[in-house]
């Protein structure tokens, strides 16, 4: 009887014949640290991404605050609704250019899961309580969650992922370090991972302003001062007149996110044709990234990021609930630093390897906003 099904190296050839010359291939992965059989109908990066999918650090992200706490509103956006928008955008990019869907959906996919609980704000407390101990950074989390702190897997730490999905979540990285005997140095990541990269600024650029309507914190007047929304604004209403709230809402954050995305695209293959690259290693040559925005919409998206601070990020009604939820934080972090029997045998069990402060900051790191809540509640009685 034959075989019905597409197998892996069906798979791999059609990435071959249908990819742009520059996407990389998962037929032409870097491999894994620890070795693995390859699977026989599904490529190297679809296993990535169910691994990400699969991963409890992945479901914890519905518990772990955006902008807006946890709970304080059922439409509002958790880390994983962020990346799974982040997915849905890197997707529809790669495939305009011509890549690797694949790779940049489980790079989308990984982006936050080292995000602490309360967002950025506990991101920023994390790091004070780590200032003289290494510190901390969510993107660097984000890679030690799916090297050492997932253990699904008996023969080895980690979700053992393809090396070109942990490159894409070096993000921002001086400089990035090929496998090969000779490890050079590099500037830029795959084209895929860049894609990942902005698709998360075009994500959260326009859900955040979102988010902030929905909870009331921003008025017509503010809005109308930001040159993204105010463009968009105009637009929407030009071709829907009668256009009235909450619907003018959507339709706003819709033309946002559709422009940013045909501006980033039109862009980007503008300056991929420029380069004259043919290969994903010729992309990871390059002095600077080739997926980028126009100038004007780069200069309008900082401009946007600076509004987003100034009125939403540390609006009262946010940063207030915020701070209260980091010195709940600081207070747990405190607590087990000073009883690390706390945190429970297979935490402490890496406290020789990692040092006690690492191993408090590992476990803090991947606590929901509500467990933390929870935690607090227990040790202060």
């Amino acid at each position: 009887m034959s075989e019905n099904w597409k197998t892996r190296e069906q798979m791999e050839e059609a990435e071959r014949a249908m990819l742009a010359p520059f996407a990389q291939k998962s037929g032409d992965s870097r491999g894994r640290q620890h070795s693995e059989p390859s699977h026989s109908y599904r490529t190297e990066f679809q296993r990535d991404r169910a691994r990400i999918i699969h991963s409890r650090a992945f479901r914890r992200m519905e518990y772990k605050t955006q902008v807006f706490l946890n709970g304080t509103g059922d439409h509002l956006r958790t880390r994983l609704t962020h990346s799974i928008e982040v997915a849905s955008i890197s997707r529809t990019i790669a495939r305009a250019l011509g890549l690797n869907e694949d790779l940049a959906e489980a790079i989308a996919l990984a982006h936050d899961l080292g995000h602490a609980p309360f967002g950025h704000s506990g991101e920023e407390m994390l790091a004070e309580c780590m200032r003289e101990h290494g510190g901390f950074d969510h993107n660097r989390q984000s890679m030690r969650v799916v090297d050492l702190l997932e253990n699904p897997y008996p023969n080895f730490p980690g979700l053992n992922l393809t090396f070109e999905v942990f490159e894409g979540l070096q993000k921002h990285a001086p400089l990035y370090d090929f496998p090969t005997r000779r490890r050079e140095k590099y500037r830029c990541p795959s084209l895929e991972a860049q894609v990942a990269d902005l698709a998360d600024e075009i994500t959260y650029y326009s859900h955040d302003l979102d988010d902030a309507v929905d909870f009331e914190i921003l008025s017509a007047a503010q809005l109308k001062e930001n040159e993204v929304w105010r463009r968009s604004y105009d637009a929407v209403f030009a071709r829907y007149p009668g256009s009235r709230e909450p619907e003018l809402q959507k339709l706003i954050i819709r033309d946002i996110i559709d422009k940013e995305v045909h501006d980033l695209v039109a862009t980007s293959a503008k300056s991929i044709a420029e380069s004259g690259v043919q290969s994903a290693d010729e992309v990871r040559a390059q002095p600077v990234p080739l997926i980028r925005y126009s100038d004007e919409l780069a200069e309008a998206n900082r401009a946007l990021r600076k509004f987003l601070y100034q009125n939403v990020y540390y609006h009262p009604r946010v940063s207030e609930v915020n701070r209260r939820a980091c010195e709940m934080l600081r207070r747990v972090f405190e607590a087990y630093v000073v009883d690390p029997d706390r945190l429970g045998d297979d935490a402490t069990r890496r406290i020789e390897k990692e040092g006690l402060h690492r191993t408090v900051c590992d476990y803090l790191a991947g606590m929901t906003d509500r467990y933390l809540m929870e935690e607090y509640a227990r040790i202060v009685g």
